[in-house]
């Protein structure tokens, strides 16, 4: 589990505004490992995150998840990513605002920037880093006329702690990674699991496409294509799935609990207001150091745009780096700024 240490955690009072080096805004992986890079450098960090706890989406939504495309790690669970980002930044001692939203951003006379908060905690610094995953987010939900009814007693839209669905009869929707991962993984935690997809193929991974094909041909899950939710009964509790086909085969499934995946619907929210040019629901970034068109805001991570962008956790990573290399030419523009690798510099923090 998440474990805030010695991290410095700001509570609201009439404290004065804090100043750091760099504003991070967003506390995810990305933002996490930023507060690395930036410690090589001796850059100080601090930063706001509308959650209550570091780790973004990772700790969130699916800290039990397994990611199997960060380097060196052939599998490790989201919740572990979190802690080990967390025990990496340790020695920089980074600074934090958390359940708190960034609201509003001010330039100074002085070429720096005011982050302040919706509870009015204001931030300081010459240079912001927005990693904001996809900005606000709520999942998006399958058209069902009694859906409202059934959800907490049966219909689950994030997956926190799968020994929930321990020796239960699961039922999956989507096409997606996220539909196709969590049913490879429950399949060994529930009794029976049923994925759903409204068509033959698949959005996600082709190698998580073979292990659903290899789970079904063993027995092990149940695969219905070309078809859709179309009906939840139940009492107080789920307990029955309609699933109707294309060609009009209706077929009701027993089921304790209803999980779609169809994704995230995101929405900017205030940054819509902060003079970003803007993308499709997304910050366009200069590749150079993921920059915006305001220079000293840098936008990383899932919440920028450019052309061929992956929204993947290890390219966050990279684009973090070459942003906070950009930080430390604002901050100290007559130095000349020498990459040293990690082996020769000695431990971080150190």
């Amino acid at each position: 589990m998440i474990n805030l240490f010695e991290i410095e955690v700001h509570q609201t009072t009439f404290a004065p505004v804090i100043e750091t080096d760099i504003i991070i805004i967003g506390a995810g992986p990305t933002g996490l490992f930023a507060i690395f890079e930036a410690g090589l450098l001796k850059l100080k960090c601090h930063l706001i995150d509308y959650l209550p706890q570091p780790g973004g989406q990772l700790a969130e939504i699916y800290p039990k998840k397994p990611i199997y495309d960060i380097p060196g790690f052939p599998s490790i669970l989201a919740g572990e990513l979190v802690d080990n980002l967390m025990e990496q930044v340790k020695p920089f001692n980074p600074g934090f605002t958390l359940g708190e939203r960034a609201e509003s951003i001010e330039k100074t006379d002085d070429g720096q920037f005011i982050v302040t908060t919706n509870r009015g905690t204001a931030h300081k610094a010459p240079n912001i880093l927005i990693a904001g995953g996809l900005g606000c987010f709520a999942p998006r939900k399958p058209e069902l006329a009694n859906l409202e009814r059934f959800e907490d007693h049966g219909v689950d839209y994030i997956i926190k702690e799968p020994e929930k669905f321990r020796d239960k009869k699961v039922v999956i929707a989507g096409g997606g990674d996220s539909a196709l991962d969590w049913s490879i993984f429950l399949a060994d935690v529930a009794s029976e699991v049923t994925l759903v997809h409204r068509r033959t193929s698949f959005r996600g991974a082709l190698d998580s496409v073979e292990k659903v094909e290899t789970l079904v041909a063993t027995g092990k899950m149940t695969l219905i294509t070309e078809a859709q939710i179309s009906a939840l009964e139940g009492g107080d509790e789920l307990d029955k799935i309609t699933v109707t086909e294309n060609n009009g085969t209706v077929t009701e499934i027993d089921s304790d609990y209803f999980i779609p995946l169809f994704g995230l619907s995101p929405k900017l929210g205030p940054i819509k207001e902060w003079g970003l040019d803007l993308g499709k629901e997304a910050i366009l970034v200069d590749t150079k150091d993921y920059q915006t068109n305001v220079p000293g805001i840098f936008a990383i991570g899932d919440i920028n745009q450019y052309e061929g962008k992956l929204k993947l956790i290890l390219c966050g990573f990279h684009e973090a780096t070459l942003a906070i290399q950009s930080c430390y030419k604002r901050i100290f523009p007559d130095k000349k700024l020498v990459l040293k690798y990690t082996t020769v510099m000695g431990a971080p923090g150190s």
